[in-house]
């Protein structure tokens, strides 16, 4: 089958013949028919998180089941599924207390090192299946708690960003910040997420919505996602012009969706006394962030939460994104910038990179 590559760290992706194992255990094979090029791939491909080499990555998918390995039941053949990264043993105490997001144990779900690989080359040589799904391939193998079945009418790349932009940035603001209807939210970052995030504040009732970016294309995209003001932070101070917006106090939860310290920071300030930032942006391991905790953190009685992956439920949170989508309740068509064969992935990062773009997804695999 042919997939997506990556040999060395900030080598790019080098499209390769590879060969994939039948499931085992509680494993699904499944026919990728769409998967999200998201920028979480983008920083393991770049940055080294410590994955082993070579890895496939690509977690925002859907496609058809193929197989099942032979204790799996949650899925047959030809079920519509969304993937997930979220791995949840089931089992651990974070599991059984509600939250599979905060897994303990999620290397359960991955092969354990005296079983064979999941991917191989045709010479037999390893390749890592990263972050349990690499599914910038044409199939891939990944357990069944990560997979949900979602309705066949539900389109192919739409039911991809389910997956990943779409539950975090939804879940963000639904899940972790349990937003209320009336309370003022601000995003900055309007990547397939940050938009994604705005859509669940417009789901919560909040108000004011603040959109922050630098990308006018992005910005012109905002109040499609439910965006009442947008701040173009290439030509104005972001956080004074959220004050401005919210009558001088800021806002009652600040989403970052970059992942830097400059917008971490700016996240922060437009944060009103008492309020939340929560971090939702990938960060480089290692990259601090300098603040004064007496001025910034403890004297405005702000707090700082980390986001994983919109505290996501996804067994519960995915059909229900399913259903508002073909409700018309949630944007998920203006995500989909453009649907590229699997021979152009470097091209799409190449876009995601410019800022011009949402979501690439892969459709094909010529």
């Amino acid at each position: 089958m042919r997939a997506a590559v990556v040999s060395s760290i900030g080598g790019g992706f080098d499209v390769e013949e590879l060969v994939i194992d039948v499931p085992r255990g509680r494993e699904v094979l499944v026919d990728v028919r769409a998967v999200g090029l998201c920028h979480s791939d983008l920083s393991f491909a770049e940055t080294d998180f410590g994955t082993p080499l070579p890895m496939v990555l690509g977690h925002e998918f859907a496609g058809v089941v193929a197989a099942t390995g032979p204790e799996a039941t949650g899925v047959v053949v030809g079920d519509h599924v969304v993937g997930s990264l979220v791995r949840a043993c089931g089992a651990c105490p974070e599991c059984e207390g509600g939250a599979p997001y905060r897994c303990t144990r999620r290397s359960d779900l991955l092969r354990r090192p005296d079983e064979p690989p999941r991917l191989t080359r045709a010479d037999g040589s390893p390749v890592t299946a990263a972050l349990g799904t690499a599914a910038f391939a044409e199939q891939c193998l990944v357990h069944e708690n990560q997979l949900v079945r979602v309705p066949r009418e539900l389109p192919f790349p739409q039911a991809a960003l389910l997956g990943c932009s779409t539950v975090t940035g939804v879940g963000a603001v639904l899940n972790t910040a349990r937003a209320a209807a009336g309370e003022s939210v601000a995003v900055v970052g309007l990547g397939g997420v940050g938009l994604n995030a705005l859509s669940g504040a417009r789901l919560a009732g909040a108000h004011p919505v603040v959109a922050v970016d630098i990308a006018p294309e992005k910005l012109d995209l905002a109040a499609r996602f439910g965006a009442t003001h947008t701040v173009d932070a290439s030509s104005h101070d972001p956080v004074a012009a959220v004050r401005e917006i919210t009558g001088g106090s800021g806002v009652h939860h600040s989403f970052e969706v970059v992942g830097h310290e400059t917008t971490t920071l700016q996240a922060l300030r437009m944060t009103r006394t008492g309020g939340t930032t929560y971090l939702v942006g990938l960060h480089r391991p290692g990259a601090p962030v300098s603040l004064d905790l007496m001025a910034e953190v403890l004297a405005p009685q702000r707090s700082i939460v980390g986001v994983y992956m919109g505290s996501t439920v996804i067994g519960r949170d995915i059909p229900e994104y399913a259903r508002l989508y073909l409700e018309g309740r949630l944007e998920l068509d203006a995500l989909v910038a453009q649907e590229i064969p699997l021979s152009q992935i470097e091209d799409g990062f190449a876009q995601m990179r410019s800022g011009r773009a949402a979501r690439s997804v892969v459709t094909s695999w010529t």
